[in-house]
């Protein structure tokens, strides 16, 4: 369980989030990420092919890393949601805030 970061071919940091994100692992994937935006990093594709779960404080950490990329003229995307995870996004409308593919090469397409 965690999370690692890679960087595509296109310019774009790849998270991949590994089991779930929780009120106890949320910090370390805002900082992952504020450390890659403080390195210049602006285009963003969370990656949870691995992820399990997500709770309510993981997709308030979402909902933050999202506006904070937004501020500073990037963007952030989602791929791979298993079907449980994309209900939890319809359900809550932040299907509407995130652009959300089904695999990372259809996340990547137009980045």
């Amino acid at each position: 369980m965690g999370f690692s970061k890679t960087t595509s071919g296109r310019g774009v940091t790849v998270v991949k989030v590994e089991g779930q994100l929780i009120v106890g692992n949320r910090q370390e994937l805002k900082a992952l990420i504020q450390e890659a935006m403080e390195a210049g990093d602006r285009k963003f594709l969370v990656d949870c092919t691995q992820t399990a779960y997500i709770d309510s404080s993981g997709l308030g950490a979402l909902v933050t890393i999202s506006k904070k990329i937004r501020e500073n003229g990037g963007e952030l995307r989602l791929a791979g949601l298993n079907e449980d995870l994309r209900s939890l996004f319809e359900l809550t409308k932040l299907d509407s805030l995130f652009h959300i593919a089904p695999s990372l090469d259809e996340a990547l397409q137009g980045f």
